[in-house]
């Protein structure tokens, strides 16, 4: 058999700080230099092994372009063995010095400590900060049992969600999902264990997408989404296709091609489907027939939603991904739904008692909650309640690494900017820079 040159970093050389820069730059020229000079693997071999052309290779090494493509870096990451580029935490744009919020005071004490938590992360990055994140070594052959272990592990991280925002989990819930898609090319299954892998990629897939789309990354995402989608599909499994689907409607930008996949979604329900699925399905159809402007179609979808919570029988098994959603869950959407529509009179009291139930711990889903509270209370011409909800939502979005806040309260402030003689106004824009 002849002679096949390596295409894996050597694990030591993986922590020389040369190699550490260029991941974390997101440098693939100066690791494919590296990799050629010092470990000998020549740029025809990663061309073959990450499906790139040669002369592409050659021209990025030569610092002649980058590789932007989210299914490049995965390839490429993949190929090379090298997951420096998911270690750590992002850049975070959105927590400059001027940064409404950060005054060391009683009524932001928690997202002052958070914050503290969050710096601790970044200088140590997650993997080190959290050691659940160690990753089970994986079998030559991979069981059902192993499957069901990285599938509670998935579950475990998807709880860092509810603390942290997208910028700071994407890398995490990104290695997992390329753990996993290695571990599907390299290992040997039986054909149950892999089909619940393949199902376990398509879900580490959705993860991995929505923290990207919390981080601000929406190529990503979609292309993520996309990719669970695929893997939903080969898995047969119709929740998760179902799942994906929503997902891309959630970030369509026309409302009419979002109600239409939002539909498909709902298409794949099935008898089988647990109650918090279908649930969430409905729930997030309603969100796109809102945004649509759709009136009835949205009250249809969320009575809908909320009929399958009220079939839902005690101790039924949920997946863990759609576990989360509840009667709180499903108010909030109705609350914001009735704030798309622009009828305040309905939101106002929804969001009001769904929000007394939800915790500031959960400070990013609050703050952008809280939004919508202000916005319905500005359709209303409750001016000073608007001001003051929004001045919550500046405090706890603080620290918080998702770009979602800020997009929300940008164009509140905005309109709040029209009231800026009302003091309770003028407070909450000096607060927010604005």
């Amino acid at each position: 058999m002849p002679y096949q040159p390596p295409t894996a970093l050597p694990a030591g050389l993986l922590n020389d700080e040369e190699v550490q820069r260029a991941l974390r730059q997101h440098d693939f020229g100066a690791i494919f230099r590296i990799a050629r000079s010092r470990a000998g693997i020549p740029y025809a071999r990663i061309a073959e092994e990450c499906d790139i052309k040669p002369i592409r290779v050659g021209e990025v090494a030569r610092g002649k372009g980058q590789i932007t493509s989210f299914a490049k870096v995965v390839a490429i990451s993949d190929a090379l063995r090298v997951p420096g580029h998911m270690v750590g935490l992002a850049p975070r744009p959105w927590e400059d010095s001027g940064s409404p919020g950060t005054e060391n005071t009683p009524e932001n004490g928690t997202a002052v400590r958070r914050r503290t938590v969050l710096q601790a992360a970044t200088t140590a990055g997650l993997a080190a900060a959290l050691p659940a994140l160690h990753r089970p070594t994986a079998p030559l052959h991979v069981t059902n049992g192993y499957v069901d272990e990285l599938r509670r592990r998935t579950a475990r991280l998807r709880h860092l969600d509810e603390f942290l925002g997208g910028g700071d989990t994407y890398r995490v819930y990104l290695g997992e999902y390329q753990a996993t898609k290695s571990l599907l090319r390299d290992a040997t299954f039986t054909p149950s264990s892999k089909r619940k892998l393949v199902a376990l990629l398509a879900e580490q897939a959705q993860q991995a997408g929505w923290a990207a789309f919390d981080g601000g990354r929406q190529a990503d995402a979609h292309s993520l989404y996309e990719e669970s989608k695929a893997a939903a599909l080969e898995a047969d499994d119709g929740d998760l296709h179902g799942n994906a689907l929503a997902f891309l409607a959630y970030q369509a930008p026309d409302p009419q091609v979002a109600v239409k996949i939002a539909a498909s979604s709902c298409e794949a329900i099935s008898p089988g489907s647990p109650a918090g699925v279908r649930a969430l399905l409905h729930e997030r159809l309603a969100w796109a027939c809102a945004v649509a402007g759709e009136t009835s179609r949205t009250e249809r979808a969320l009575d809908a939603a909320r009929a399958a919570l009220e079939e839902q029988e005690a101790g039924e098994p949920q997946p863990d991904w759609a576990a989360w959603v509840d009667d709180t869950e499903l108010n909030i959407m109705t609350g914001r739904c009735w704030t798309e529509l622009r009828r305040p009179l309905r939101a106002v009291p929804v969001l009001i008692r769904a929000l007394d139930q939800y915790d500031d711990h959960h400070a990013r889903d609050k703050a952008l909650y809280l939004s919508w509270l202000a916005d319905s209370y500005l359709a209303a011409e409750e001016v000073e309640e608007a001001a003051a909800v929004t001045g919550r939502a500046l405090n706890l979005a603080s620290g918080v690494a998702s770009v979602r806040p800020r997009k929300r309260l940008t164009p509140v402030l905005k309109e709040l900017h029209r009231y800026r003689n009302v003091g309770a106004v003028q407070n909450v824009l000096q607060a927010a820079g604005a």
